[in-house]
């Protein structure tokens, strides 16, 4: 994918049925895919709660960022973002941040919580640069459905 002359207006709207494909390679583009984790469930998963909280990120119609919210009412989280390597340091991994905070803020929510995996000092940069600071917590998981 090529990034167009100059720094195109990126256009943030909803995920559609028929960005399923573009976003999954979007993921995998972006290395933000694991063997664990079956895109197509994920995005399925999404699609029932708060589907508008999956934005895609365009520009000149096609698809070179997202981001995956979740709000259950005492905290936001944040999944999946990520911004086409052709199309990285033009601010659109901030203004992906900023639509889906907006989002969040319209939806009550008072804090976002994301996780950033460990090494992937690029994203902790970037976080750290757009407000975000480390929470004195530890964050633990555990597999309830094996995809």
């Amino acid at each position: 994918m090529k990034p167009a002359s100059g720094d195109a207006k990126l256009v943030i709207r909803p995920f559609q049925t028929v960005d399923q494909k573009a976003v999954i390679d979007l993921w995998q583009a972006c290395n933000l895919t694991r063997p664990w984790n079956n895109p197509q469930l994920d995005i399925a998963r999404k699609l029932k709660v708060n589907p508008e909280l999956l934005l895609v990120g365009t520009i000149n119609g096609k698809i070179v960022a997202t981001v995956m919210a979740g709000y259950e009412g005492h905290r936001g989280s944040v999944n999946y973002l990520g911004v086409h390597p052709d199309f990285r340091r033009k601010g659109y991994g901030k203004e992906m941040m900023q639509a889906v905070r907006d989002k969040l803020l319209a939806m009550g929510c008072p804090k976002i919580n994301l996780n950033v995996r460990i090494g992937n000092n690029e994203a902790l940069r970037f976080y750290e640069a757009i407000g975000f600071k480390p929470d004195e917590v530890v964050c633990l998981g555990k597999r309830l459905i094996d995809d």
